[in-house]
């Protein structure tokens, strides 16, 4: 050390608030991380987890949500060379073309209680969402979200629906009739 110069060293108070702070923070932390975790990927409820066993639900959900990024990246590759397009991985898609085929259906049960509803249909569509919504609701599922994509002149709705009674559930090929008949006029 040279001559002038003083070196900073904490005492030992300091260091435990250091410390406390940091564990503090750490806690906080992984409270966030553990709150992303939809109660249904739980095995235990989260209060009777220790924050070992928390972090490690955490990572289990991550390496969930990985795989079916890597699959549903699968599946539009699949998607695209089946409409006779080409996917570069940042190539521009050509959906501009017409497609005789659309309007495209596909209901999905994920689970019991769970349902996906995929509808693809040309920029010239004669139904509105809510119409869609409401067949969903009259035949026993709430819809929780909605999402609408446009590339080119296709428009990609997806709906997810929970079965407001599990019990007696929902009839899936009904609904697929219904928006069937709803997207044909």
């Amino acid at each position: 050390m040279k001559k002038g110069e003083t070196s900073y060293v904490p005492n030992k108070l300091e260091r435990k608030i250091i410390e406390k702070n940091r564990r503090e923070q750490m806690k906080d932390l992984c409270f966030k991380l553990v709150s992303l975790i939809p109660p249904q990927h739980s095995k235990k409820q989260k209060k009777f987890m220790s924050q070992q066993d928390q972090v490690g639900e955490a990572v289990a959900y991550i390496k969930i949500l990985g795989e079916r990024v890597e699959e549903l990246r699968r599946r539009k590759v699949e998607a695209a060379a089946a409409a006779g397009t080409k996917d570069g991985g940042g190539a521009a898609i050509n959906l501009g073309e017409p497609n005789p085929k659309l309007p495209i259906l596909e209901i999905n049960e994920l689970g019991s209680d769970h349902l996906k509803v995929v509808l693809i249909s040309g920029a010239n569509k004669k139904f509105m969402v809510h119409q869609i919504i409401c067949i969903i609701e009259e035949e026993g599922a709430e819809v929780i979200s909605v999402s609408i994509s446009t590339i080119g002149d296709k428009i990609f709705h997806t709906l997810h629906a929970q079965v407001k009674i599990s019990r007696v559930g929902v009839d899936t090929s009904r609904i697929c009739e219904r928006i069937h008949e709803l997207v044909s006029l």
